[in-house]
């Protein structure tokens, strides 16, 4: 498994801008598709976003596509979601998850490591 690390969590109001880092460590990250996930109070967790072991395959969400992108940096164990145009409803707690197969996969079951998340609050 590998250890991540959140950070670049905030409140900013509707229309606003945010960069979530997730920093890992551990085993080699390369060898992991990563993804972003939310939870917001009284919901499942949601897939957002994940892009694929050598960042050449990216997958969103319908709710933030065109809005959320994601990136990676192996050199530097990195993965990114930069956030435009926000809405209210992008509200949660945001983690990182990494995940040993080489597909892109939506279900958060099928990570098995996650960063422990950090709170992003957009309002009205």
């Amino acid at each position: 498994q590998v250890q991540l690390v959140e950070s670049g969590g905030g409140r900013v109001q509707a229309g606003g801008s945010l960069r979530l880092s997730c920093a890992a460590s551990g085993r080699t990250f390369s060898s992991y598709t990563m993804g972003w996930f939310r939870q917001a109070p009284g919901k499942e967790r949601a897939f957002v976003a994940a892009i694929s072991r050598f960042g050449g395959g990216t997958y969103y969400a319908d709710s933030v596509k065109g809005r959320f992108t994601i990136s990676r940096d192996n050199a530097k164990n990195t993965v990114s979601l930069q956030m435009n145009s926000l809405k209210p409803e992008d509200t949660a707690v945001y983690s990182c998850a990494a995940s040993p197969a080489g597909t892109i996969y939506t279900r958060p079951d099928l990570y098995n490591s996650w960063g422990q998340g950090t709170q992003v609050t957009v309002s009205s």
